[in-house]
Formats: C-alpha cells, structure tokens, sequence
C-alpha cells in the first residue's frame, strides 16, 4: 500500500438535500491501495457519500480531489451498487459490456473476450454469461455486477453494501473475492458496509460515518477503542460481541 499517496481527498465536504444536511463539513483520505470500509447508521448518509465522490450527485460545499492521479478525469472508477443494479434485459455478458460500449468502440468479438474474461475473474463461467439476471442466484448477481464495476480496469472501486442479502458463506466467498482482487490488480476500495465480518476481513482500515462526520477512523483495533458513542453502540452491542469485535 502506497500510505504516502492519497487517492481520494475529501476536505470541508457538504451534501443535502433541501434543509437537511446530510454530510457535514466532512474529511477524509483514502490511501492508495487500501480497502477503506464505511460504517453508519441506516439512513446516515454513507450511501450519499458514496455517489458524491463518484459524481452522481452533487456537493453544496467542500473539496473532492484524486491526488494520485494526474488529473481528475483520467481517474478511472467502478461502481458496484446496492443489489447489483443489472439491466434485467440484458444477460450477463451484455450486463458486463455495457460500460466497454459506452466508453469504446470495439468489436463484436473483442467485446465478447474481454466480457468473457471479466466473468471468469470473478469465479463464473463464460456459460454463465447467457444467463440473465432473473436466472442468476443473489452471490452471482454481485459477482456480475463486479465483472461490471472491473470492465474498463478502473483504479478506484466503490462498493456499495456489496455482500447485502447473500447468506454467510456467500459473502464470506465474496468477502475473500475482492481481497484477492484488490491484491492482484492493486486498484483501491471504498466500500460501504454494514457487515462487520467484512471489516474485520478485508478492510485495512475502518472510517465510522456519525452525524454527517467522520467519528472514528483507522485500522479495526483501533476504531474498537473510540469514546464516540454511535461507534460504541455499533462496535460494541450484542451483535458485534457474538462477532468476537467487542471484546
């Protein structure tokens, strides 16, 4: 991990809709080369910082800036949404090369290998590709939805509650998928999540989203040991203690 290089600089960052503020005055670095995880409440805002920083929706204040790169607009982002958001009518290949028709003119073939390719990285087959997304079990719509997010090699990927809905072996399965991913390819994470077994997993460190700030941030351990309350309660409650996280 490159600790003294910043991909994602968030400084001074207000987002709300209306009269409600949502993100309040909040900042952030995510370091290159790591996977971030996000906590919150539900409803806290960490899926509105999620789709800010990729530019879905717009700031009313505040600084977002890619210091690792170039430029702004030669960063590269995939975007894995909540669900997997695939187009129902399109099968899995077609899921997977939406984004290379929209940002490259290629061939009918190359489409197809490098959609192929795409897939088997994420552990389907190119049988699987046929399959449409109402044919798909929940664990291989996330893993289209990734073949997706990874289709144009982007640097910076944004999941969003990636293993939502999946059982415990399947998102533990996937949970061991992005780590090996993200350690062969070397693209940075930001990962909103509500799953503590992945933070404890996967994420190098842990930013806890309270009161449209940052409340705690830094490897688990270390996030364990904040004074905030909501970081507390949430680290440090029933569930997490089943978990092992609050001892």
């Amino acid at each position: 991990m490159a600790e003294d290089r910043i991909a994602i600089h968030v400084n001074d960052l207000v987002v709300g809709f209306g009269e409600r503020v949502v993100i309040d005055h909040l900042c952030l670095d995510v370091r290159e080369g790591e996977i971030l995880g996000l906590v919150g409440a539900s409803g806290g805002g960490k899926s509105v910082l999620l789709r800010t920083l990729v530019g879905l929706l717009p700031k009313r204040s505040g600084e977002i800036s890619f210091p690792a790169f170039a430029t702004d607009e030669a960063v590269g982002r995939g975007v894995l949404f909540q669900q997997g958001a695939l187009f129902s009518a399109l099968n899995a290949r077609q899921n997977v090369q939406f984004p290379l028709r929209e940002a490259a003119h290629l061939s009918p073939a190359l489409l197809d290998e490098i959609a192929n390719a795409k897939l088997e990285m994420v552990g389907l087959s190119v049988e699987d590709g046929d399959k449409f997304p109402a044919e798909l079990s929940g664990g291989m719509t996330k893993r289209v939805a990734l073949a997706r997010a990874l289709a144009l090699d982007p640097a910076l990927l944004f999941l969003d509650e990636p293993t939502s809905g999946l059982d415990p072996i399947a998102a533990g399965e996937f949970d061991a998928l992005i780590r090996t991913l993200q350690q062969t390819l070397g693209f940075t994470v930001f990962m909103v999540t509500h799953d503590l077994n992945t933070l404890a997993a996967v994420c190098n460190r842990v930013a806890a989203l309270a009161d449209g700030m940052i409340a705690a941030l830094g490897p688990l351990p270390a996030v364990l040991e904040s004074d905030h309350p909501w970081v507390r309660a949430y680290f440090h409650g029933a569930r997490a203690q089943m978990l092992h996280l609050g001892a």
